[in-house]
């Protein structure tokens, strides 16, 4: 009676995992037994996905990790070295970055912070709620026309890999650059290999041309 029960249970799992694959065209199963890369009979893509990128004229390779709703990036995707380090963390609405997006280098190092922000792909025009840089806490409604495409808008910021300061600012509004500022330690760096000799700088270009190369995410 035990086996007969037995089988009545595996078979049933076995039921209900294949009525789950029939509705994917293609799939992949992961190392930890999950369905991965799921391909409705529409063609679009669904679920938990990994894609891998190999090296490319001089760009290092990457993986990606996260999920797709018909065919557009949503939520957390998670970006990782072919060596298996984390490079970055986007975020995606309606297939296109929003929020903040980070960056990473060597040990982890913060190297950037990205503010991006999504349109409705389905308004050709979109009302959106602004800050107005002249007046702090005052915000403003804006019409903005829908190219398909997210917009830099808000804090830009990139950290000194050395000391985790940060190294500079830019602010965007809606794709417009508002300002760039740069922080003092890095003006007075700047004074100073302008006093350098040309005899030292060119060492010190050499140098940095032997350092191994780090995907930090800028060409995504």
């Amino acid at each position: 009676m035990r086996r007969i029960v037995f089988f009545f249970l595996f078979a049933t799992v076995q039921l209900i995992s294949l009525r789950g694959y029939s509705q994917w065209k293609d799939y992949v199963i992961g190392p930890k037994g999950d369905t991965l890369n799921c391909v409705d009979k529409s063609n679009r893509r669904q679920g938990r996905w990994v894609n891998h990128y190999d090296d490319v004229r001089g760009e290092p390779g990457f993986e990606e990790e996260g999920v797709y709703r018909d065919s557009l990036k949503v939520g957390t995707w998670r970006l990782y070295s072919l060596q298996g380090d984390l490079i970055g963390m986007e975020y995606y609405k309606w297939g296109m970055k929003d929020s903040i997006c980070q960056y990473f280098g060597m040990n982890g190092t913060l190297l950037r912070e990205e503010s991006w922000r999504a349109l409705n792909p389905e308004k050709a025009y979109d009302t959106l709620e602004i800050e107005d840089i002249d007046h702090l806490d005052h915000y403003k409604k804006v019409v903005v026309k829908n190219e398909g495409v997210a917009l830099r808008d808000g804090e830009w910021k990139f950290y000194d890999p050395m000391t985790g300061m940060i190294d500079r600012t830019q602010v965007y509004t809606l794709g417009k650059l508002e300002k760039t500022q740069t922080s003092q330690r890095s003006a007075s760096d700047s004074t100073q290999a302008a006093n350098k000799p040309k005899e030292v700088l060119d060492f010190e270009k050499k140098a940095a041309k032997k350092k191994v190369k780090v995907q930090d995410g800028s060409a995504y």
